[in-house]
């Protein structure tokens, strides 16, 4: 019995050192590292049976009976812990991505709304359009309350040229009178046969002092061609 005592002696205290030195690393993990209590005392543990085992064997002993019961108190409780920890996050960390993967693929499906762009702007640009023809002198369809001026007052002014006019849209005196040089211009190049009359029978002076005067005052004034 003494023998066997003197023997396993040795492991009692490799043993306290190992556990003195898992209490170190616990303390240096928690207040260096700042590791949390759970992580840090497993640590520990691992460090105070690895240092136990190599601390405690009985080397150069005779009797492996006698510290086969030292292993198994120490040894079996501790690192059980480090073995259960791990597997937890694992399967969490598994059935993460499953639920990240099947998330997106109900999401592909929205995509395939295809709204008409507006087509409606393309009527817009036929607005400007009508305003660019009313340009020119001013003209009607038919004379005023049925009954047209006779245009054949103005001298130069016969039958066929009054007829011209009125198939123009000249009825009346005033519209000759209102008359600018750009619409004296085009109402000239609208005159088959008769280019150049309007301005060389003064046709837009002698309508003006008919609408100002009177047509006895004008017919006075064209004796003397006072126009």
């Amino acid at each position: 019995m003494r023998k066997a005592e003197n023997v396993n002696a040795p492991n009692l205290w490799g043993w306290a050192i190992g556990a003195a030195a898992g209490l170190v690393a616990f303390g240096v993990l928690v207040i260096v590292g700042k590791f949390d209590l759970f992580p840090a005392a497993a640590m520990a543990a691992a460090v105070a049976g690895v240092a136990g085992m190599i601390l405690g064997m009985p080397w150069g002993g005779s009797a492996p009976s006698a510290t086969a019961p030292s292993v198994k108190d120490v040894a079996p409780a501790k690192p059980s812990v480090q073995a259960q920890v791990p597997p937890q996050p694992m399967t969490e960390a598994v059935a993460a991505p499953a639920a990240v993967v099947s998330a997106p693929v109900a999401q592909d499906t929205p995509p395939p709304v295809a709204k008409p762009k507006a087509a409606k702007p393309a009527t817009k640009p036929k607005v400007a359009k009508p305003a660019a023809m009313a340009e020119g002198p001013r003209r009607l369809n038919a004379p005023r309350k049925g009954k047209a001026d006779d245009l054949k007052e103005i001298e130069g002014i016969g039958p066929a040229m009054e007829k011209l006019a009125n198939s123009l849209g000249f009825y009346h005196f005033d519209q000759i009178a209102g008359w600018s040089d750009a619409d004296v211009a085009l109402v000239d190049a609208e005159m088959k046969g008769f280019k150049g009359r309007i301005t060389r029978d003064k046709w837009v002076a002698q309508a003006k002092i008919i609408v100002s005067e009177g047509l006895e005052a004008f017919r006075e004034r064209a004796k003397t061609n006072n126009y």
